[in-house]
């Protein structure tokens, strides 16, 4: 049975709904759930972007029993991988071994901030691939001193530490990141329903552990207001991620979406209230061989009507997957 989870999208909330809506899903009956660690929204129309480990620690300590899990963190600019390790390891503590430590390479959009500048997607993997080094060492115990091509690390040791470290998931859309993914990660985290990703994933070390990935939807009684939503607030998502990894803000994003139109996006986005369409964009991941599919739904303000929904409606249909 695939595992259903719910998405904390940083983009459209404040941190105390963020955390509400968390334990509205864990009372729903989700399985599981992620937070997006963004330092800006896609697009100006989301309005938010709360620092998402501040609501992980809020959310283990509002929530019982769902799983926590960041979807995903880069550990390479905004934060460097000693500290990222550390956060994780307390993560893992605070939530009672509910954490996950989900990464990935990034997105100029976030990571400019810091002005380091955004060099090419191979320099990005192979910083990402040895910050994932560090923190695993990192997690497994000990003091770490470590001198590499793009980061060091002296004298480093984390003092609180769980008795089981927090699994690593990484993000992988293509050959090269399915092989650090394969190397390192106790899972796959991917956001394209691609069998090729979790085929390759089982080839570089992967084999038979979970795989994670994303399904958007706007859930709404009233489907010309769904499908006006997901073109306001989600029309990023039509880019692909070879695009939206460069492009340094919601400016940005707003030029590359201008001519995208509200019929454009309902073939990859559920939209109303058809329990079938959501069932059949998870079935996509199912048959990819993914285990678990995280459902974001598009609008701070429409999670309690669409956790309702899910509770009574989506929920048991997803069961039968």
């Amino acid at each position: 049975m695939v595992q259903i989870g719910y998405t904390m999208m940083t983009e459209q909330a404040g941190p105390r709904d963020l955390v509400d809506h968390l334990v509205g899903a864990e009372r729903a009956g989700f399985d599981f759930s992620v937070v997006s660690d963004h330092y800006f929204p896609w697009l100006d129309s989301q309005g938010h972007a709360p620092y998402a480990w501040s609501v992980l620690g809020a959310a283990a300590q509002a929530t019982q029993r769902i799983p926590l899990m960041t979807f995903v963190t880069c550990p390479t600019f905004r934060y460097h991988p000693a500290v990222v390790a550390q956060k994780a390891a307390t993560m893992q503590l605070l939530s009672g071994g509910r954490f996950r430590l989900g990464l990935g390479s990034g997105e100029n959009l976030n990571e400019h901030v810091i002005g380091a500048g955004w060099p090419s997607a191979e320099v990005r993997l192979e910083m990402f691939e040895e910050a994932v080094g560090i923190i695993r060492s990192l997690l497994a115990g000990g003091t770490l001193s470590h001198h590499g091509a793009h980061f060091d690390v002296d004298d480093a040791r984390l003092w609180d530490l769980p008795d089981e470290p927090p699994p690593l998931g990484i993000a992988a859309s293509g050959p090269r990141s399915c092989e650090i993914a394969g190397r390192y990660g106790d899972l796959l985290v991917a956001v394209a329903p691609d069998g090729g990703l979790v085929t390759s994933f089982a080839a570089n070390g992967g084999e038979g552990k979970p795989c994670v990935g994303q399904v958007a939807l706007s859930y709404d009684t009233d489907r010309d207001a769904a499908v006006a939503r997901a073109h306001d607030q989600f029309r990023w998502a039509t880019g692909g991620w070879e695009v939206n990894a460069e492009l340094p803000g919601p400016a940005g994003f707003a030029a590359a979406t201008r001519h995208t139109r509200p019929e454009d996006l309902t073939d990859t986005i559920p939209c109303g209230d058809d329990v079938d369409a959501v069932v059949e964009a998870v079935r996509a991941y199912a048959d990819a061989g993914f285990t678990e599919v995280a459902l974001v739904q598009i609008g701070g303000d429409r999670q309690v009507p669409f956790l309702d929904w899910a509770a009574s409606e989506l929920l048991p249909a997803l069961r039968e997957l």
